[in-house]
């Protein structure tokens, strides 16, 4: 029998709840690329319900220790007093989220003496030592497509919010004010903007194809092309770098996976290419644009506002700068973890631990490392090589007590 350890993000500060906005989800058939959504042999949660919190624990209690498995689910994830720390040491199967990482660095997955599969509850396995995990024979695994519709849809948003400044003017209303002028003197139109997407898989694509209506101009760099009709169905215009791309945009939208040829794409040379009063949007992970560097162009007005979810460390410390810079409209790492995306990736890790307790085949696109190499969509999307490094200052979060 196995020991499962789940890291998963804590409870609302009010606790758990007890009912919800809504009641149910649409249904999907498939994935927009015709993909199968998860198939697992049955769930033992109601859709719509919070998930991804550690009361929710993915809905996989019934189902694992109704199979003589042991569940351990903890927030506790960072530091070497953590649960998570103790708890690894016999854990044969860890699933974690990106928006609450529980970092497999390489001196994590030495400890791990019985650790066989790292799972990714949602899409993105950086948090992992790929090249640990390829060196040792460890299966890592994700979620494929259960969160791209989610976080190109916040994506969407946070375009439209940096450039009609929607956050500033919502807050001169939360402060009883009416200053118009102050508002409108960083608001402009989308129409006729040039919009250009780093990466064009399901995310990035998503993305072109939602900004579409909006009447831009549509650019996208990706190192595996598009078909033609692609192209030519959503105008789009392909540049063979990301240099040649950013210099052309107003807009820009980072969709790419983190990896060590990504990591810190977005430094300070490559953002003094983008035109002066660019935005930048990065959903895919904080490591591939330069802390410093993205703070400094707001400050200088080489930038004109950056939105995203993604931080590194996560949670990131109370003095990462992203916190305090100008013209920014962060979130915590919520894009892809709406309540419609959690019933999709639970169900897929569902799916996944079914197939590895039942023997059967891991879908091809939920691999990313499987037999000491890159498989399936980690073949696709990754590098060999590791982008864990100075993780552990997410030790250094201490939570500050919501007003109110």
């Amino acid at each position: 029998m196995a020991k499962i350890l789940c890291v998963l993000y804590a409870d609302p500060v009010d606790g758990y709840p007890t009912s919800y906005p809504r009641d149910g989800l649409p249904k999907l058939d498939l994935y927009p690329d015709g993909q199968a959504l998860p198939t697992p042999r049955g769930i033992d949660f109601q859709p719509g319900a919070l998930l991804g919190s550690v009361s929710g624990e993915l809905g996989l209690r019934n189902y694992l220790e109704s199979n003589g498995h042991t569940l351990v689910v903890t927030s506790d994830k960072d530091g070497e007093d953590s649960e998570f720390e103790r708890e690894l040491v016999d854990a044969d199967i860890v699933i974690s989220q990106p928006f609450w990482p529980a970092y497999l660095t390489a001196d994590r997955i030495v400890r791990a003496k019985n650790l066989k599969m790292a799972v990714t509850a949602g899409i993105g396995s950086d948090h992992v030592d790929l090249q640990s995990a390829i060196e040792r024979g460890i299966t890592v695994t994700e979620v494929t497509f259960c969160n791209s519709i989610s976080v190109a849809e916040h994506v969407v948003m946070m375009i439209l919010s940096l450039v009609r400044n929607y956050l500033p003017s919502h807050q001169v209303v939360l402060d009883g004010g009416w200053n118009i002028a102050d508002c409108a003197a960083r608001s402009y139109d989308v129409e006729g903007m040039h919009v250009g997407t780093v990466a064009a898989g399901r995310i990035g694509l998503a993305v072109l194809r939602r900004m579409k209506p909006f009447d831009v101009h549509l650019h996208y760099y990706d190192r595996h092309r598009l078909p033609a009709s692609v192209e030519q169905g959503l105008g789009l215009i392909w540049h063979d770098s990301v240099e040649d791309m950013v210099g052309m945009c107003d807009v820009v939208t980072i969709n790419c996976p983190l990896h060590p040829e990504t990591e810190n794409l977005f430094d300070a040379a490559m953002i003094a290419r983008m035109k002066r009063g660019a935005y930048l949007v990065n959903t895919a992970r904080g490591k591939i644009a330069d802390r410093d560097a993205v703070a400094t162009a707001l400050r200088s007005g080489q930038l004109a506002g950056y939105a995203g979810d993604v931080w590194f460390p996560q949670p990131a410390p109370q003095d990462h700068p992203w916190r305090t810079m100008p013209h920014h409209g962060m979130t915590p790492h919520i894009s892809g973890t709406s309540l419609s995306a959690q019933a999709r990736y639970a169900a897929g890790v569902r799916e996944i631990l079914e197939c590895y307790f039942e023997g059967r085949p891991i879908r091809d696109e939920y691999l990313i490392v499987q037999g000491g190499a890159l498989a399936g969509t980690g073949a696709h999307s990754y590098s060999e090589g590791n982008a864990t490094g100075g993780s552990e200052e997410a030790a250094r979060f201490q939570p500050r007590p919501i007003p109110g």
